[in-house]
């Protein structure tokens, strides 16, 4: 049995989520080499963290949060509101 098509707009939305996963990953490793650095005595790692931490790191946390937070809702209401649909079929 094949599975219907997915559209393309999920397909790209999945690849900005996955982009955006990696960028937070990315920023914890960086993040942990700043810190590593700056006991070092070298603060140049540091610096350009906290540079990018507003306008990159802060919105790509935020938008990580939001698509958890909106993929638990969706479940959870597909769980509790879908689930008498399907019982009420059989």
């Amino acid at each position: 049995m094949r599975a219907s098509p997915e559209p393309v707009w999920k397909r790209w939305l999945d690849r900005l989520l996955m982009l955006n996963v990696l960028v937070v990953i990315g920023g914890a490793v960086f993040f942990g080499v700043a810190v590593a650095a700056q006991a070092q005595g070298r603060d140049q790692a540091m610096d350009l963290f906290q540079s990018l931490w507003q306008p990159l790191f802060t919105p790509a946390i935020s938008l990580l949060i939001m698509a958890a937070l909106v993929s638990g809702i969706i479940s959870w209401w597909q769980r509790r509101v879908m689930k008498p649909d399907r019982d009420s079929e059989n």
